[in-house]
């Protein structure tokens, strides 16, 4: 049993940054391909970022070019940075990891809220 807990939600202004961090307990973080989703008010948990155990990154169109996501397998900690926030970024976010060895698995965070401010 994996579990994420995700911290570096908050309110900021329009412009502004932040940075998430998803933290994972055991040991199968490096063979992880980790996520992060968003939940805005009345819609859908869309997908974010993603970033396979080898690097390998994945971004929806609304946030490229202004988030980045990174990890760092020594620390069993996947991160998001997000940079030139607007209000429509305003949502719960998620972290989730998933796997297919040895049996094929998913876990989730909390979410954190993240909020900006016009």
């Amino acid at each position: 049993q994996v579990q994420l807990v995700e911290s570096g939600g908050g309110l900021v202004q329009t412009g502004g940054s932040l940075r998430l961090s998803c933290a994972a307990s055991g040991n199968m973080f490096s063979i992880m391909s980790m996520a992060w989703y968003r939940q805005a008010p009345g819609k859908q948990r869309d997908l974010v970022a993603s970033i396979t155990g080898t690097g390998s990154t994945n971004y929806a169109d609304s946030v490229k070019g202004r988030f980045t996501i990174s990890r760092d397998n020594g620390k069993n900690t996947v991160y998001l940075q997000m940079n030139s926030l607007k209000p429509e970024d305003t949502a719960v976010y998620y972290c989730k990891g998933d796997g297919t060895w040895p049996t094929r698995y998913e876990y989730w965070g909390q979410g954190t809220q993240v909020t900006v401010s016009s």
